[in-house]
């Protein structure tokens, strides 16, 4: 059987709300209006401060599909990626990079498996160099507009079963595979796999993750490209530098895997 390692997004492999990250661009083209946006800045700030709970993230997916209901998808996926690079450029974790390089030149299979819309994650993810995406799916009518509905949602359990689904039927060895997060939404997916990891955990997943010996994992370092690394930094450590270097060249070769593919 194979091995994969299944990483979470936001706050994992970016440093903020992968669907917020793109607030400013979806005002722009006119989806909502300026208090929407408001609103949505404020959240994000809540969100990285405090974190976020099945209540808190429940009700934003309420909220989300609400305000989407009407738009088209078609519409969506080109400001998504139309705004890409700009957007996501310098939200991710150069530490993030790494792992998943390191991941993928062991021969394992990454997968981005986030809360978020699949129309956001799926070109983010493809952007980083990763191909094989699990994320939620909203309902679209014969016209290619969202209903208001969810199809799929890849949020706590739903996302743990998604995994395990994807596992078994690609032959996927989940006790030998590895998994990553920040939230404590996600401790089924990471009870899932025989190498679990907390990345910037909030407080409750820090105290599960300390209590049953499982790696935790600071992500601190955003990286865009590789020229951003010569830019003098403060003296960190001797594993920090490491990562970044190791992330500046697996940026380049997930970028060259990109343009081949």
């Amino acid at each position: 059987m194979s091995e994969a390692a299944f990483f979470d997004l936001d706050k994992t492999v970016i440093a903020k709300s992968s669907t917020l990250a793109f607030g400013g661009h979806l005002y722009r083209a006119g989806m909502f209006g300026r208090r929407t946006l408001l609103r949505a800045a404020v959240g994000q700030l809540m969100y990285l401060l405090f974190g976020a709970d099945d209540e808190t993230l429940d009700k934003a997916r309420e909220a989300m599909l609400s305000l989407t209901k009407g738009w088209d998808r078609a519409e969506v996926e080109r400001i998504v990626e139309e705004a890409l690079e700009e957007v996501v450029a310098p939200l991710v974790y150069a530490e993030a990079l790494f792992l998943i390089d390191e991941h993928l030149r062991a021969g394992r299979r990454v997968f981005i498996v986030s809360a978020s819309p699949e129309e956001v994650v799926r070109p983010l993810a493809h952007y980083i160099g990763v191909r094989d995406v699990i994320a939620t799916r909203a309902k679209v009518d014969e016209h290619g507009k969202y209903t208001g509905e969810v199809e799929f949602s890849a949020h706590g359990p739903g996302k743990a079963a998604a995994v395990a689904a994807k596992a078994a039927a690609d032959g996927i060895s989940l006790a030998d595979s590895y998994a990553y997060s920040d939230s404590l939404t996600d401790l089924p997916l990471l009870e899932l796999v025989g190498h679990p990891h907390a990345i910037n955990p909030e407080k409750d997943l820090r105290a599960i993750a300390e209590e049953r010996g499982w790696p935790i994992l600071e992500f601190r370092r955003r990286v865009t490209l590789a020229k951003r690394l010569t830019r003098p930094v403060p003296l960190i450590s001797g594993a920090t530098v490491a990562a970044v270097i190791g992330a500046g060249i697996a940026w380049a070769l997930m970028r060259r895997r990109r343009r081949g593919a």
